[in-house]
């Protein structure tokens, strides 16, 4: 039987646990905010893996950047699937396009040994994710995951709005929130 038909895929809760433990074994230590599906993955909000973990906040120093990629190169030795970039910064710019006080918002998702990770309060957390729907189309299931109310999606709808400077982005953006609480079955 070949062993990669069977390889786990993937950032889990049990991932970052493994990954608290190394950290600690290797005498180092990370405090960051994530967003994207790992700490829905950790809220217990989404029951699915992901490909990696999103830090929004600090940039990841250099000694952690390279122990998370021997990491993920050890967990490649066992058969399981975790790119070298798992854990990265790739949405960073989006701490430059939050309302200002974001960071007072921020709970504790995952506090380890070597490892805490915070995420964004709830209305932040749907801006962002609702935003990725929006901009990319590929967060429908996790923004019905999370069950936003009609009156968090009207609080948040006019951020999103304002982050592309596309003339046919706010319809856009309106088209998709329609979309969603159709998903989310509320009725106009």
């Amino acid at each position: 039987m070949d062993t990669n038909d069977n390889a786990d895929r993937g950032v889990t809760a049990g991932v970052i646990g493994e990954f608290d433990r190394f950290l600690a074994m290797k005498g180092l230590t990370f405090q960051g905010v994530v967003v994207g599906a790992a700490p829905l993955i950790l809220l217990d909000i989404i029951d699915r893996r992901t490909k990696d973990c999103d830090v929004l906040d600090p940039i990841i120093p250099d000694e952690i950047k390279r122990a998370s990629v021997e990491f993920a190169r050890r967990k490649s030795e066992d058969g399981y699937d975790l790119p070298e970039g798992w854990l990265n910064n790739g949405p960073a710019s989006l701490k430059d396009m939050l309302p200002e006080g974001w960071r007072a918002t921020t709970r504790v998702v995952y506090q380890g040994k070597a490892l805490t990770l915070l995420t964004l309060g709830r209305l932040n957390l749907l801006r962002v994710k609702l935003f990725g729907y929006c901009d990319r189309g590929t967060d429908l299931d996790d923004c019905v995951a999370l069950k936003p109310t009609r009156e968090e999606l009207e609080e948040v709808i006019e951020w999103v709005k304002k982050q592309d400077a596309n003339p046919m982005w706010p319809k856009h953006v309106e088209e998709q929130f329609r979309f969603l609480e159709d998903r989310l079955g509320m009725r106009r």
